[in-house]
């Protein structure tokens, strides 16, 4: 590897495992030591799960201990995690949790002496492949940063998964521990950390990242992972129960779908020839030159919005209105109730992954289920996750924290003084564009003006998104620019400033933001949107400073989830709002609590 011999060492005996023992101790204080684990899947949560190797390692050897032995191999492997002081994992937060359930070696053991190799990459460039970056996969940035000719082992350990008869991903459960490329393969991955943290720390230097951003970013993740080894306590019987009806939902919608020529919803060329038979007008088209029938298109034709909600513009189109349900149904079965029953524990919790660095700007996620994908409407879904026995559970969600730091980052002058008098900046950005007696529709375009400029919606999307006329938006995009001017000219500075940064905006905190050259516009949302994520991270750390780290349960957009004693809701609520008040450059960011009952859905609108 970039011209070197490296070694890959697996102990077979107390002998071996001596000579394991010998060059830890003579390595474990020149720097910090690789470690990475084999296991059988990915569902860690999961009964039968297993560990089944771990493995250390330096730039120029690696030991592979085969964990699933037990004995001598398995209490080598934690005596050695208990005694070096300076860790690295690429993706840290999944071998905490594995080591942490499956090794008995506590998270709160192994985070703080942890370097994750994975965040280093992402401050240098959170980019994914399809977005023109690197990624953050190992088996890549070692490409790009250690060697484009390092050995990868992936393409054969599949073939070698395929000649045992497994699949790639009942392959990681079933194959040989002893299998010569598995073994390679776990080996040479603590030898790519090793390596790669070197280069990495070398680059961050030289780009001049604000040093705070690594052991910030390194809370946050062992805050997620604590939320993700907690887990949500999940109402089985109810998830059956919905989960039944959604296939039912699925099926009777895509029947009444049938009676208009559509055999499968699934079918965007049945769907536009359908609608186009029943006299509707479909004008957009695809790359390809086929009708567009996607979600947005459906949904105007049903009279709805993107969130389902009536829109009352039209008489709604019975065909489109079946297939958004059908599809909805079936989208919901396996994306969620599916996906809890499939992962709930022995325990009866679901462990949603939280991860803590996704978007390009830092924005946290939620998968295996998605749960930052439910609409803000749904009390279905979400009544299928309680608050512990005796518990309720808290939302605390940021007041229209877009905006605000939008107003902060741009210095939008009436912007701050309608904040600092307190006043709604919806209804007041309303009552300028339409006067006093603004209605219901007015406001809501103000609102999707409003969040359209921090997203980089333009008069067509925030149309699309309202349920307004396309003319209406451009008028009221237009008198928003002249109320408030400093919007315009801040995105016009910051795409410049990219320019002369290589195209590479710097966020509020210090965080690289790689723009697009066709997309500069981006710009504005890119800085929002960062700066916001980072107001969400800090408040969680001042939430664990404040003694709630074990009621969080979820990060969800710009929200907080907390599952506290009914008893002291009241008081935990006020805390928890303190905690994300603070201020940003001359602006309240302020918060709200809301209090529900024992399931999520009680927060929307569920009796339980």
């Amino acid at each position: 590897m970039a011209g070197e011999t490296v070694t890959v060492n697996v102990p077979e005996d107390t002998d071996d495992l001596r000579k394991f023992w010998e060059w830890l101790y003579e390595v474990r204080h020149r720097g910090p030591i690789a470690v990475d684990t084999e296991t059988s899947g990915l569902d860690l949560f999961s009964t039968g799960y297993r560990l089944r190797t771990v493995q250390f390692g330096d730039a120029r050897t690696a030991w592979v201990l085969l964990y699933e032995r037990g004995g001598y191999f398995a209490s080598y492997a934690r005596d050695a995690l208990r005694r070096i002081p300076q860790i690295l994992i690429h993706n840290a937060a999944f071998d905490w949790l594995v080591l942490d359930r499956h090794a008995g070696i506590p998270l709160e053991d192994l985070a703080p002496h942890t370097t994750d190799t994975r965040i280093l990459a992402s401050l240098i460039d959170p980019r994914q492949p399809q977005e023109m970056g690197i990624g953050t996969a190992l088996k890549p940035l070692t490409a790009y940063w250690v060697d484009p000719a390092a050995p990868d082992t992936q393409a054969g350990l599949n073939a070698v998964f395929r000649s045992h008869g497994f699949t790639k991903e009942t392959g990681w459960a079933g194959i040989p521990a002893t299998d010569e490329t598995y073994l390679l393969y776990a080996g040479l991955d603590v030898i790519f950390t090793a390596r790669l943290e070197t280069v990495l720390r070398r680059e961050l230097a030289r780009l001049e990242v604000r040093d705070a951003l690594i052991p910030y970013e390194h809370e946050i993740a062992r805050i997620c992972a604590h939320m993700q080894r907690k887990g949500m306590v999940l109402d089985v019987p109810y998830t059956e129960a919905l989960n039944g009806q959604l296939a039912e939902d699925a099926q009777h919608f895509a029947a009444l779908a049938g009676r208009y020529g559509v055999d499968n919803v699934n079918s965007t060329a049945q769907i536009a020839a359908a609608l186009v038979g029943m006299g509707e007008a479909l004008t957009e088209t695809t790359a390809s030159g086929a009708l567009r029938v996607d979600k947005s298109v459906l949904s105007a034709l049903a009279d709805v919005s993107l969130q389902g909600e009536p829109l009352g513009l039209r008489t709604p189109n019975a065909l489109a209105l079946a297939v958004i349900k059908s599809k909805r149904a079936g989208k919901w079965r396996s994306a969620y109730t599916g996906t809890f029953l499939d992962t709930v524990d022995a325990e009866g919790r679901c462990h949603p992954f939280i991860n803590a660095l996704q978007a390009r700007t830092g924005r946290m996620s939620i998968t295996r289920p998605a749960l930052q994908t439910l609409p803000a409407s749904d009390q279905m879904i979400r009544r299928c996750l309680l608050a512990e026995e005796g518990h309720v559970f808290i939302s605390t969600d940021f007041k229209a924290v877009e905006l605000r730091v939008l107003a902060a980052l741009a210095d939008v002058r009436r912007m701050k003084e309608a904040i600092r008098d307190g006043q709604d900046l919806h209804d007041f950005t309303a009552s300028i564009l339409f006067g006093e007696g603004f209605t219901p529709k007015q406001r809501k375009l103000s609102k999707s003006t409003g969040l359209g400029k921090v997203y980089g919606g333009g008069a067509a999307t925030i149309a699309r998104q309202s349920g307004v006329p396309v003319e209406d938006v451009q008028r009221a995009i237009r008198a928003y620019d002249r109320l408030y001017p400093e919007i315009k000219k801040a995105a016009r500075r910051w795409q410049r400033e990219a320019f002369e940064t290589g195209m590479v905006s710097i966020s509020a905190t210090g965080r690289r933001l790689p723009l697009d050259r066709d997309r500069t516009y981006a710009v504005t949302n890119y800085m929002c949107q960062s700066a916001a994520r980072d107001v969400l991270g800090q408040s969680l750390i001042n939430i664990e400073e404040a003694g709630l780290l074990d009621m969080l349960r979820l990060p969800i957009h710009d929200e907080c989830l907390v599952s506290a004693p009914a008893g002291e809701a009241a008081e935990i609520a006020r805390e928890i709002e303190r905690c994300m008040t603070w201020d940003l450059r001359g602006v309240p960011i302020e918060a709200e609590s809301e209090i529900g009952g024992r399931s999520w859905g009680s927060l929307y609108g569920s009796p339980y």
